[in-house]
C-alpha cells in the first residue's frame, strides 16, 4: 500500500449544505472492534464520529482530507509512557526523564497516552494538575503502589507502599485513573506486587507489572501462576530480563499466564525489547496483546523512537496489519477497561489516525543497538483529536496555497526587547 506523496491534495469542496466538519475520504479503514477492513470514508461533526460509509460526497464536508492509499484507524492508544515532566527533579521518571505528552503523541498518531506509574498515590494530584489537565493529548494514569512514584521515594521501600491510599486516590479520580503499577522492585518477597494487586481488588482496576528483578523466590512462574489476576498486564514481554524466553523457547510460564487471561504488552523502552527474544517468540506464535512504547528521554532517541516505529517492528515480525492496528487501538482500550476508546463507532469521540504504509528497505534497532531489516514502515500522516486536526505531515487536509485565502496578519511581537535581540 504505497503512498505517492506527489499527488496528496484536498478534494474539491462546494459551498452547498455541509453537515460534516471533516471528511477523511478514500482510505483503507481498519477498525478491529467493528470488524471493518475496507475502503471507506469517515465523517466528523464537531468532536464526534458522524458516519463511516462508502462514497460520502466530498461536498457534504467543510474540510476534506484525501486518504487514498492510506490506512485510517481509531486514534492510537499508547498504554505505557512516562509524562510526569516539569517537576524539576533530576534523573528520574517523576521529573526530568519524563517528556511532555503533546510533544510526542500526535506526530506518531497517538491520541491517548497512559502514564505507567510515574506518579504514586502521594503525588498523583500534582501530576494531574501539572500534566493531565493541561495536555491536549488524552492522558490517563496507572498509579504507582509506591507513594512517591518513580523518583521521590525508593521503589524498594515497603514502608511507602500503601494499597488503601492508592485505591482511595484511584476512586477520587475515576475519569483518568485506569489501574495501578508496580515496577523495578528488587527487594525480598512480594510487597510491591501484592500491594498493587490489593489496590486493584479494592478499586476494581487492573495492575500493570514491570517485574523488576528475579531470583529463586521471585520468578516469572510464581508471578504468572499465583500472583497476577485475569486482566492484569505484563509489560516488557520481550525484554528477556525475566526469562520470558529460555534457550530459544517461550517460557511455559508465559503460556500459562496467557491461558489464565493475563495480557502481554510490548513496553519497548530503552532496555526492554530485544530481537533475540522477540523473534523466537513470534516464530512460536507468542504475539503481544498490546503495543506500547515506554516513552521517556532514554528511549525516545534510541531504538524505540515512537509508537509508529514500534508498530512497524511488530508488523515486520510477521503480525498482519489489521492485528497491529488491533494491538494499538481496541486491545489496549480493553486492557485499561475504557471501551469508549479505540474504535470508530458513530457517536464516539473523533480521535482518528491516518497512517502511511511505506514499502522499502528499513532498519529497526532493538534495545541493545542491534539492527533487523524490514520491508514496511508505518508513519502518521494525519492525527485528529476530538475532531480537530492536530498533525498533518503532508498537508492532506490543507488547501493549496495558490487557492488559499490569506488574511492580513499583524507581525508577532518580539519575545525580547530590541536591545537584547541577537
Amino acid at each position: 500500500m504505497i503512498r505517492n506523496l506527489c499527488w496528496l491534495a484536498v478534494l474539491p469542496m462546494t459551498l452547498s449544505a455541509q453537515p460534516y466538519d471533516l471528511l477523511i475520504k478514500g482510505g483503507q479503514v481498519i477498525d478491529p472492534k467493528n470488524n471493518i477492513d475496507a475502503v471507506m470514508d469517515v465523517a466528523v461533526s464537531g468532536n464526534r464520529i458522524a458516519r463511516v460509509a462508502s462514497d460520502i460526497p466530498a461536498s457534504s464536508a467543510k474540510r476534506v482530507a484525501d486518504a487514498r492509499g492510506l490506512v485510517v484507524t481509531p486514534g492510537l492508544l499508547d498504554i505505557h509512557v512516562h509524562v510526569y515532566a516539569g517537576t524539576g527533579i533530576k534523573g528520574v521518571l517523576t521529573g526530568d526523564s519524563s517528556v511532555y505528552p503533546d510533544t510526542f503523541s500526535f506526530r506518531s498518531g497517538v491520541t491517548t497516552m497512559v502514564d505507567a506509574g510515574s506518579s504514586g498515590w502521594r503525588n498523583f494530584a500534582d501530576f494531574r494538575q501539572r500534566i493531565i489537565d493541561r495536555a491536549q493529548t488524552r492522558v490517563l494514569a496507572l498509579i504507582n503502589i509506591v507513594g512517591g512514584g518513580m523518583g521521590i521515594t525508593s521503589e524498594n521501600d515497603p514502608n511507602d507502599m500503601d494499597a488503601e491510599a492508592a485505591a482511595r486516590m484511584a476512586k477520587a479520580h475515576p475519569d483518568v485513573v485506569v489501574g495501578f503499577k508496580t515496577a523495578h522492585y528488587s527487594g525480598p518477597g512480594w510487597p510491591a506486587l501484592d500491594g498493587a494487586v490489593k489496590a486493584g481488588n479494592l478499586a476494581g482496576l487492573p495492575v500493570m507489572v514491570d517485574f523488576g528483578y528475579v531470583n529463586e523466590e521471585r520468578n516469572i512462574r510464581i508471578l504468572m501462576e499465583d500472583k497476577l489476576r485475569k486482566g492484569d498486564i505484563y509489560t516488557h514481554c520481550y525484554s528477556g530480563h525475566r526469562d520470558e524466553v529460555v534457550d530459544g523457547k517461550v517460557n511455559p510460564a508465559m503460556i500459562a499466564g496467557r491461558k489464565r487471561g493475563i495480557f502481554f504488552d510490548v513496553g519497548h523502552g530503552g532496555g526492554s525489547f530485544y530481537w533475540n527474544v522477540a523473534v523466537p517468540a513470534f516464530e512460536q506464535g507468542f504475539l503481544p496483546d498490546s503495543i506500547s512504547t515506554d516513552l521517556h528521554t532514554g528511549s525516545m532517541n534510541a531504538g524505540m523512537k515512537d509508537m509508529a516505529n514500534v508498530m512497524s517492528k511488530v508488523l515486520n515480525l510477521g503480525a498482519p496489519l489489521k492485528e497491529v492496528i488491533r494491538m494499538s487501538t481496541w486491545n489496549p482500550a480493553l486492557e485499561i477497561r475504557r471501551s469508549d476508546l479505540g474504535h470508530l463507532d458513530v457517536g464516539a469521540g473523533a480521535d482518528i489516525t491516518v497512517l502511511a504504509v511505506e514499502k522499502g528497505n528499513f532498519g529497526f534497532i532493538d534495545s541493545a543497538g542491534a539492527r533487523r531489516m524490514g520491508s514496511q514502515r508505518l508513519a502518521a500522516e494525519l492525527t485528529v483529536r476530538r475532531g480537530q486536526i492536530v498533525w498533518d505531515r503532508n498537508g492532506i487536509a490543507a488547501q493549496d496555497w495558490k487557492a488559499f485565502s490569506y488574511t492580513k496578519r499583524e507581525p508577532a511581537p518580539p519575545t525580547l526587547p530590541p536591545s537584547r535581540r541577537n
